[in-house]
């Protein structure tokens, strides 16, 4: 699709093309330096299309959760606002997450997750009072824990998005 602005053209495909190889070689570490000399502009301008872009600044966040009944809304919020990493499950999702598995099979997969937690600089629990406790001591990093309901919780709960949209964006002001 082609702009016309006073007397140039400008092809927005080019340029949408352009911005998406920028910010990949600054998701994979370059400096912002490294990629206005590899692009050809001025360093000022990678910074300036990351600022147009940021939806917020600050470590990586993660949110797992169980029993949660919306949990689709959440991941879309999640998504919305840059959280890392997002585990909801329902009653039902976890229940068959749990019998689909032997034991050593469900202990392994329990270390990964909370291995692949402890990769996170935030990491925002939703679940019962208990859970939450419990990941907190198992995570030994900022963990920020939003009871659903106490334990043992079975049935599936809702959690407003907007409360946790709040958390997430007071993390970062």
């Amino acid at each position: 699709m082609l702009t016309h602005i006073g007397d140039k053209i400008i092809n927005r495909q080019k340029l949408h093309q352009a911005i998406d190889e920028i910010l990949d070689l600054r998701s994979r570490g370059l400096s912002q330096q490294d990629v206005a000399r590899q692009r050809g502009v001025d360093r000022t301008l990678i910074s300036r299309l990351e600022t147009l872009g940021e939806i917020r600044k600050g470590g990586s966040v993660a949110i797992i959760g169980f029993p949660v009944e919306n949990r689709e809304e959440l991941k879309t919020m999640a998504r919305q606002e840059g959280v890392d990493y997002c585990f909801l499950l329902s009653e039902a999702e976890r229940w068959d997450y749990v019998q689909s598995k032997s034991g050593i099979e469900l202990l392994n997969t329990i270390m990964e997750i909370i291995s692949t937690l402890r990769k996170y600089d935030v990491v925002i629990i939703l679940g019962s009072n208990m859970r939450t406790k419990l990941i907190a001591t198992l995570l030994d990093k900022e963990v920020i824990g939003v009871e659903i309901g106490e334990s043992p919780i079975a049935e599936d709960k809702y959690v407003n998005p907007e409360s946790i949209r709040k958390i997430i964006k007071q993390m970062h002001v």
